[in-house]
């Protein structure tokens, strides 16, 4: 009978994730906007790769995520099960990606949109005063309308949101900004029955300013990227997932 492979620890996989990280890849990450005192420089696809040799390990997943380093919560966003998370423990979740936006923009929603209690999250976060729990409240309801069935939203809640982000989207923070103009391009994408109001809120927003670091990504407009999804005939194909 051959033996099962332990599953290593998180004081393994912190070694093994120090190991990897390289200071190019750390310097890619800074100029992104991360906290550089919070990331080691590894590569997504090494956080693949080590993903699939804990999948399933809810406890494991969480405590590296209390480590606060970025690829350790990011790799927890991998394997972690949001459904199993408590609210509270997705509260946590959110409030400890200051700093590190690719944790509060994509591995908090990933696991909050797997959650009961996501809808009322997303609205309370899209509330906070604290920019990144702001961006993850507006993430997680673009995920929302990626992921889930129209007969399943609350198209009028939608639309007002849509309105908010008409009024917003110049006047809120960084990075609210970049996920309200994320939300618009979701809705339009996903939503079908609010295709033309999203087209028309991206209109009436235009072009966003949003500060992207030291780097030459571009902010999308909303209009042209949901133009883009209805020549292809696409809107309204709701995605599995929205883990990347």
């Amino acid at each position: 009978m051959p033996t099962a492979t332990a599953v290593p620890t998180a004081t393994e996989i912190m070694a093994s994730l120090k190991s990897k990280g390289k200071e190019q890849t750390r310097k890619i990450y800074s100029r992104h906007g991360m906290d550089p005192e919070r990331v080691l420089g590894v590569s997504t696809a090494d956080l693949k790769t080590i993903a699939k040799t804990i999948k399933g390990q809810q406890a494991l997943a969480c405590e590296l995520y209390s480590t606060g380093m970025m690829e350790a919560m990011y790799l927890a966003g991998m394997v972690a099960d949001g459904a199993k998370l408590t609210r509270d423990q997705l509260n946590r979740w959110a409030e400890s990606a200051e700093g590190l936006q690719m944790i509060a923009e994509y591995t908090v929603p990933w696991v909050a949109v797997d959650s009961a209690h996501a809808r009322a999250l997303a609205l309370k976060w899209m509330k906070a005063k604290k920019e990144h729990i702001a961006a993850a409240g507006w993430a997680t309801y673009a995920g929302l309308v990626t992921l889930r069935p129209d007969e399943e939203l609350d198209l009028v809640e939608i639309q007002s949101l849509l309105d908010t982000a008409v009024k917003q989207a110049h006047t809120a923070p960084n990075r609210v900004r970049y996920t309200m103009n994320t939300f618009v391009i979701s809705v339009g994408g996903y939503v079908k029955p609010l295709l033309k109001q999203a087209k028309t809120a991206a209109r009436q927003i235009g072009a966003v300013k949003v500060d992207m670091g030291e780097t030459a990504c571009k902010v999308p407009l909303a209009a042209e990227y949901i133009e883009k999804i209805e020549a292809m005939g696409r809107v309204g194909q709701k995605k599995k997932t929205i883990r990347c």
